[in-house]
């Protein structure tokens, strides 16, 4: 039987500059694509979730690239080391012998463990298999402490991943061409799953539902960036973060264009590696406070504050609008989810992980890594956070952000009425309520 590799899409839904699939064909083995729709994931969404939909509509459009090139992409649905299992015997089936799986590397906890199991299935089947870095520009692994430990504040993070970087031999910001050598196995790509048989509605494919992530990169945009990034009413950031989440842009090409237009860009591509690798040096931090002592705060059991929050019904108008907007959209404004993060846990004492999950379920561009690491920073719990005692004035953010009410009234049209919700806390109180139970949880600890 012919030698043939599988590359394993999974972060990366792109031909074009993917480490990954560059790696597979250089290798000199004919390649196969292969994607699997993981059902330890897909089981725990609701049956109308635009983020699997995006998924879905960028597999096909991959799907068409592999068959025009004369390629084809396997798509599986289960659990992904029994879909790998099927997908390999029914290639050998068909007369081919997997000997190599390709795939690009992840962080996560889940995906860790994932990958640990199937390279012990594919040890043990003498298939090779080979993880490759294209999800950042600096691995976890490359940017550490001269005594080999992990960083766990930003700004020296950010200097030696520079330096890390410009001592580099080879520059990991050169894009790679798949195209440029090797072959694609002579294997069909097969029929995608429908959303409707993976069990989700139709509508998840509905490309209305991604239009707050459709702004297309132009070097005007890049130029403004830092001084409108923090204005929720302007188009100020970039909306990369849903196709940097699914890898349908490379984020080597978003760091080149960082660097030729704006520094502050670049930071926050930087801010974006930190917290990866945060994750994955310390796995804890992805459902306990990084700083554990922060897990002694007696948080709130406030049902009815949490619904209101979850609902836009604070009173609080900044609050409600970011809400509002991330429950009709998928999207909130980066200064705006600061802002609601730091009320439910400060001025709520409501647990961060609660505000975690719920961003974890609405959020087109959910990123566990950087949402875990935002929480936290909002919390005081995380690695390089806000000190407890720094506690969010909605109003003077709104004042100070939003001062003509733009923003705010687009979401919350009732504001300024009679029939606008009264604040369901006083923020003086609240305030000093969150210092007095931090600073007495953290006592002595």
């Amino acid at each position: 039987m012919p030698d043939i590799s599988l590359f394993w899409h999974r972060r990366d839904l792109r031909i074009q500059d993917n480490i990954g699939l560059a790696s597979a064909r250089k290798s000199g083995v004919p390649v196969v694509g292969f994607f699997c729709f993981d059902r330890h994931i897909l089981d725990r969404l609701p049956a109308l979730d635009r983020r699997l939909g995006f998924i879905h509509h960028h597999l096909k459009s991959v799907q068409h690239e592999y068959s025009q090139s004369g390629g084809g992409l396997i798509a599986a649905s289960g659990q992904p080391l029994q879909a790998l299992k099927a997908t390999v015997a029914e290639l050998r089936e068909s007369g081919y012998n997997v000997a190599a799986v390709h795939a690009n590397r992840d962080y996560a906890p889940y995906p860790v463990q994932r990958d640990a199991d199937v390279a012990t299935w594919c040890k043990s089947e003498g298939i090779a298999f080979e993880l490759h870095e294209d999800h950042v520009i600096m691995p976890p692994e490359s940017v550490l402490k001269d005594d080999g430990t992990p960083y766990t504040v930003f700004t020296p993070y950010s200097k030696k991943w520079h330096k890390a970087l410009e001592a580099m031999t080879t520059s990991p910001l050169s894009s790679v061409d798949p195209m440029a050598s090797g072959s694609w196995a002579g294997v069909q790509s097969n029929e995608i799953p429908s959303l409707e048989s993976l069990g989700f509605d139709p509508e998840s494919g509905n490309p209305e539902g991604w239009a707050a992530f459709d702004h297309p990169l132009k070097a005007v945009t890049v130029q403004e960036y830092a001084e409108m990034r923090d204005t929720p009413s302007a188009k100020g950031t970039t909306r990369m973060s849903l196709h940097l989440r699914f890898g349908t842009v490379s984020v080597r090409s978003l760091t080149r264009f960082g660097m030729k237009h704006s520094n502050k860009w670049l930071t926050e591509l930087i801010w974006r590696e930190f917290y990866q690798a945060i994750l994955h040096h310390f796995p804890h931090s992805a459902s306990d406070a990084f700083r554990a002592k922060y897990d002694r705060i007696p948080w709130r059991h406030d049902e009815a504050g949490f619904a209101a929050w979850c609902e836009g019904k604070t009173g609080y108008p900044m609050v409600d609008a970011g809400m509002r907007e991330l429950n009709a959209t998928g999207f909130m404004h980066n200064r705006v989810r600061m802002v609601v993060a730091s009320f439910l846990c400060k001025h709520l004492l409501i647990d961060w992980r609660w505000g975690e999950r719920y961003f974890a379920e609405k959020l087109l561009d959910y990123e566990l890594a950087s949402n875990v690491g935002g929480w936290q920073w909002a919390s005081g719990s995380g690695c390089d956070a806000a000190p407890y005692f720094r506690v969010f004035n909605p109003e003077s953010q709104m004042k100070k952000f939003d001062p003509k009410g733009v923003y705010v009234k687009r979401w919350v049209p009732e504001w300024g009425t009679p029939y606008y919700a009264a604040p369901i806390v006083e923020h003086k109180m609240a305030r000093q309520r969150a210092i007095d139970t931090y600073k007495s949880a953290l006592a002595g600890a």
